[in-house]
């Protein structure tokens, strides 16, 4: 049993989960949550935990900032998983629009371009102006990175 958890715990990790510090692109998705289509920067603190804010400009203005922890997937050196959480606050016909949101996707960055793909499912539940919860929350990223 230890000897399938070891190797298990082997394809599915590594020391090193990412290959870009920095990362500044478009994230394009689904228009119902209040951090719909907007500008995303992610910057990694260490190897395997990122930060992300984001601005969004689709039905909404809103300003939100993600913490998140990245995993390799298998043995494809820039292939890998994320999970995190984190909130935000948007504007809307003259409401404040507040809550938390959580993330999980795939992130894949390109070997030989600085350019970084992820596609992602970001649920999130508005606490204000009145308790409502949007898990039609899908969008896609590219990213130009920086080593």
């Amino acid at each position: 049993m230890v000897i399938i958890l070891t190797v298990l715990t082997a394809l599915f990790n590594r020391l090193s989960a990412q290959d870009y510090k920095f990362g500044l692109g478009l994230r394009l998705s689904t228009p119902s949550p209040t951090i719909s289509s907007s500008v995303s920067a992610k910057y990694f603190l260490n190897d395997r935990s990122a930060v992300e804010g984001l601005i969004a400009f689709g039905t909404r203005f809103g300003i939100g900032g993600l913490f998140e922890m990245h995993q390799l997937i298998g043995g494809i050196q820039s292939l890998n998983w994320f999970y995190g959480g984190g909130a935000y606050v948007g504007f809307a016909d003259k409401k404040i629009y507040t809550g938390p949101m959580g993330v999980v996707g795939i992130d894949y960055k390109f070997d030989n371009a600085p350019i970084n793909l992820s596609l992602d499912w970001k649920p999130e539940l508005d606490i204000s102006p009145a308790i409502n919860f949007v898990p039609d929350a899908l969008a896609l990223s590219v990213r130009f990175t920086l080593k």
